[in-house]
């Protein structure tokens, strides 16, 4: 024996194989597992080297070194035919078991020949024969081989024999066995029927070690072909964060790559690549590098089609790629594994079906995930004029009669088609009004920049015989001042064209519509004024909204431009409401003036409008208008919303439903802010914050795996600076909350304790001592005894700072339970629950005031409890190899301890009946561990007098009940049971 190995007898090398089956998958695993067969060899017990064998067997088949596993199963088998009595009865079955991975393992290997593989077959079915084994896994494997190289009926003929067959100890487990019935049924085309095998494994009822990871990921594409899109969405989130860490699973993982390439996640897809270089080029299961190659150069070929062959992308180590490049290479490695499993199975099968899978197209346009991804961003497509052969002139005529089709209904892409005109007219012999409009639309895109060109405009307006246009263009050129804050010289520079306009309309000189443009003008120059200058100048702002409105009255039927005009009057007036503070009347007039937006045939205009309400109603707390006016917005504003205003209504309507209790549609709409805030470019700001809302709706739905990946991808881009550092411990604490649901307790501890050190600089406590607990709890759970008594320590100070009783006497008990369960021994646990007591009783002494009733039974409660608990622990504190007067002394100490409860939760009366008949039969069974048969039998029986005609279907009734029952049923208590 090598001193370093550390291997001294049988039980050490046992404790060691057991550490190394708990470690990551992977060759480090696999070689440790080869050190200890050497060890094993080296203390000359064959069972040791059987068992051994067994272990790196097992770590090898989940592994992406499977190809190793023939060597050791074939030293095993010769073992057994040599000297079978060597074999106890665990590895007897473990044996013939893993004849069954065999048999996979074979077809996974196209260099070993279909002959042998049939013959091992038929070796498998011998041996199974006469270790009495049902033929169920036999034909389970028959099927297996069929299946795989295309033989269909065959495979029918296997798939009923092995669903007919008894199931037995040598059966895979009901996960798996479920898995391959639904996979086949996939291949038959039959995807309803895949899924509704595999739901027993979707919804818990049976799992393994690698189900429902494989079952997750082979649901994807069935689910999206059933147009069964969140179901997918939800399967791969919670899928991939099974089969991240396990190695083995690489033909899983493909199958999220696929997913990702068919959804408009490319992206993600590419993200999944690089998380595993190694899945290029491991060669230990070629079937599963088929699966991968298969779906890579899927990912690739979908990359190419968007235009972005030229992409760099991750591919196999060594040297740098591009989208086309690593397309070439997985297409040409995946044919060539085709072509070896096809040589060796005699069939085109398995080469049909990969083509298949890389000649797929998208089933899902784009299908948002919640989760960050950056953005793969498909190149612009080249302009009109680049398009048009070189012989073909642009139609200006035809393009300035569009554009002012679209300026004259107010379409949003109207400044657009001006540019257009503008591009296409260089050179080009215009009059003066077309020149006019094409600078007063130039203008309008210029912001601040525009007022020398509203100048120009109006020159030419006035040039062209349009002298109400003119004036309104000098209109637009003050307002534009006015944006810029300077309002004086706004109103000075419009007081003329105000003036003008008025008596050329008076004259007939010229309409309506220029008229209310300039009216217009003014008005919003003097709200300007208005928002900047308070309430003396609303009057005057408020005269020129109603001049307007006054103007336009009548004339607004079929000219969306005058019924423009009238609607943004209503909403200035709204305006002019909110600010002397009357939130109820503006709110009224914010909704007609979309009311008539929507009348008008302008229903993208509303959406400003709607969103005014609805933050008004917020703010008069009727959330159900906050929610119809932010549905209205989404609806009216329709294809127009630009990313961003979509990201922030469907964002706000999310915390709105959310609020109103619709939890699962608040996700939904969190889930869709989150996408247009990646599409807008801000995935790091709006987005980061769209994520932490859903995920915390996740959590609430107990979708905690999905709730999960989405908090962790949102965490990197949450900053104190843009989010608040509020909303950093939240997300952390609801991803502590995701992970000890899902059992990665150290994982829980390390989030709640990050986010703790950030609560510890609050001025307020209250979040830092509940996230110190929590944190407790999750060090516990993970087997950190230590750490976690630190932390309730730590816990409990600010639980005494805050005056918060409860919290402090929990922190003590669970003190004394990790005492009991570690190193610090029970008179240490003893000590902490008998302070736990302590705190409860001294808490009581200072409630004197007999109207806070509420306080004292609360802390009376509390007392019972910790009396109770006190109970347990002193009982489980007694060591079965103590002296048994040591253990009496225990369990009378515990009997007190027990009897405390039950006076203590006795003097609440009805409200703590439960805790004091639970409280009673603790102590009956410890009288019956002392020996006191008849003091057990009358607490049993006064348990049940308690509940005479009590409500039978109450559970906490029929629990005490059955327990009391079975305390009389104990062989040494007299007397017939009552009740």
């Amino acid at each position: 024996m090598t001193e370093d190995s550390g291997i001294t007898d049988f039980d050490a090398l046992r404790r060691a194989m057991a550490d190394n089956g708990e470690q990551p998958e992977g060759p480090a695993r696999n070689a440790r597992a080869e050190q200890l067969l050497a060890d094993a060899e080296r203390l000359n017990i064959p069972l040791a080297v059987i068992e051994a064998l067994g272990h790196q067997l097992k770590v090898y088949n989940y592994s992406s070194e499977k190809d190793k596993m023939f060597v050791p199963f074939a030293r095993l088998l010769r073992m057994w035919d040599e000297r079978p009595e060597d074999f106890d009865e665990y590895e007897t079955h473990s044996l013939h078991w893993v004849f069954k991975w065999m048999s996979s393992g074979m077809l996974d290997q196209p260099h070993i020949p279909l002959a042998s593989i049939e013959k091992w077959l038929g070796e498998m079915e011998h041996r199974y024969r006469l270790a009495g084994h049902s033929e169920r896994a036999v034909r389970s494997a028959e099927f297996n081989v069929a299946a795989h190289i295309g033989d269909l009926d065959r495979a029918e003929r296997a798939y009923g024999a092995w669903l007919a067959a008894d199931r037995d100890r040598m059966a895979d487990c009901h996960a798996c066995e479920l898995h391959g019935q639904g996979i086949w049924q996939v291949t038959r085309g039959r995807d309803a029927e895949a899924l509704e095998l595999w739901r027993p494994v979707l919804e818990g009822e049976y799992t393994c070690a690698h189900e429902p990871h494989s079952v997750l990921a082979s649901s994807l594409t069935p689910l999206l072909r059933l147009g069964r899109t969140d179901e997918a969405r939800a399967h791969h989130l919670r899928g991939l964060r099974l089969v991240r860490p396990m190695e083995s699973m690489r033909g899983a993982y493909a199958d999220h790559v696929e997913f990702c390439a068919l959804t408009g996640n490319e992206a993600r897809g590419l993200e999944l690549l690089a998380e595993r270089p190694a899945y290029f080029t491991d060669a230990g299961q070629p079937r599963s590098r088929l699966d991968f190659m298969t779906v890579v150069s899927l990912l690739m070929d979908r990359l190419t089609a968007l235009g972005l062959d030229g992409q760099r992308v991750p591919g196999p180590a060594g040297r740098a790629w591009t989208a086309a490049e690593l397309a070439a290479h997985a297409r040409a490695e995946a044919l060539d594994l085709a072509g070896q499993f096809d040589r060796r199975n005699g069939t085109p099968y398995i080469g049909e079906r990969a083509r298949a899978r890389m000649e797929q197209r998208p089933l899902v346009e784009r299908l948002p995930l919640g989760v960050r991804t950056v953005t793969v961003r498909t190149p612009a497509a080249p302009p009109a004029a680049a398009v048009a052969g070189p012989e073909e002139e642009p139609d200006v005529p035809a393009l300035i009669a569009e554009a002012r089709r679209l300026s004259d209904t107010l379409r949003p892409n109207a400044i657009e088609a001006w540019a257009a005109v503008a591009r296409a007219a260089e050179g080009v012999e215009l009059d003066a009004l077309d020149r006019a409009e094409i600078a007063d639309h130039e203008a309008m895109d210029r912001g601040p920049d525009g007022i020398g060109l509203f100048e120009r405009a109006a020159e030419l307006y006035a040039e062209g015989g349009d002298p109400g246009e003119a004036l309104a263009a000098r209109t637009r050129a003050a307002y534009v001042r006015a944006l810029s804050g300077h309002v004086d010289e706004a109103l000075a520079a419009v007081a003329e064209p105000y003036d003008q306009a008025l008596a050329l309309y008076a004259e007939d000189g010229t309409g309506v519509r220029q008229t209310a443009s300039v009216l217009m003008g003014r008005a919003r120059i003097l709200m300007r004024r208005a928002h900047e200058h308070g309430e003396h100048t609303l009057p005057d702002a408020e005269r020129a909204v109603r001049e307007l409105l006054a103007l336009v009255h009548g004339h607004t039927g079929g000219d969306v431009r005058l019924a423009s005009r009238a609607a943004e009057g209503q909403a200035m007036l709204a305006e002019l409401a909110e600010l002397t503070g009357d939130a109820e009347a503006a709110a009224g007039l914010f909704r007609r003036a979309a009311r008539e937006f929507v009348e008008g045939g302008l229903p993208w205009f509303a959406v400003e409008y709607e969103v005014r309400v609805a933050a008004l109603a917020h703010q008069l707390g009727d959330m159900a208008e906050a929610e119809r006016a932010l549905r209205a917005s989404l609806e009216h504003g329709g294809p127009f919303l630009e990313a961003t205003g979509r990201a922030q209504l469907h964002l706000q309507l999310a915390e709105v439903v959310g609020g109103l209790g619709e939890v699962r549609e608040a996700a939904e709409h969190a889930l869709e802010a989150a996408h247009w805030a990646d599409e807008a470019g801000e995935s790091a700001t709006l987005g980061s914050w769209a994520r932490h809302q859903l995920g915390g709706f996740l959590l609430r739905q107990g979708r905690y795996p999905e709730a999960a990946e989405v908090l962790e991808s949102a965490l990197p881009d949450l900053s104190a600076e843009t989010h608040g550092d509020g909303a950093i411990v939240q997300t952390q604490w609801w991803l502590g909350d995701c992970l000890s649901e899902l059992g990665e307790h150290r994982a829980a501890a390390e989030r709640r304790l990050q986010a703790a050190e950030i609560a510890r600089n609050w001025p307020e406590q209250q979040d830092h001592a509940t996230l110190a607990h929590l944190a407790a709890e999750s060090l516990g759970q993970a087997g950190l005894p230590a750490e976690a008594d630190q932390a309730y320590a730590r816990a409990g100070d600010l639980w005494r700072s805050l005056g918060n009783v409860h919290g402090l006497v929990r922190s003590l008990r669970a003190r004394a339970w990790l005492a009991l369960r570690s190193g610090a021994g029970p008179d240490r646990a003893r000590d902490l629950m008998a302070d736990a007591v302590g705190e409860c009783e001294a808490a009581l002494e200072t409630v004197e005031d007999p109207e806070d009733a509420e306080a004292r039974e609360s802390l009376t409660a509390e007392l019972g409890h910790t009396h109770r608990q006190f109970a347990d622990l002193v009982a489980r504190s007694a060591s079965e190899e103590a002296e048994d007067t040591a253990i009496r002394a225990a369990f009378e100490e515990a009997l007190a301890q027990a009897v405390r409860a039950s006076a203590v939760f006795g003097s609440l009366g009805e409200e703590g009946l439960h805790s004091r008949t639970g409280a009673e039969l603790a102590a009956g069974w410890l009288e019956a561990d002392l020996g006191r048969p008849a003091d057990a039998a009358a607490r049993a029986r006064a348990v049940l007098a308690v509940y005479e005609g009590a409500d039978g279907t109450d559970e906490a009734v029929r629990a005490r009940r059955a327990e009391a029952h079975q305390m009389l049923d104990l062989p040494d208590l007299p007397e017939a049971r009552r009740g």
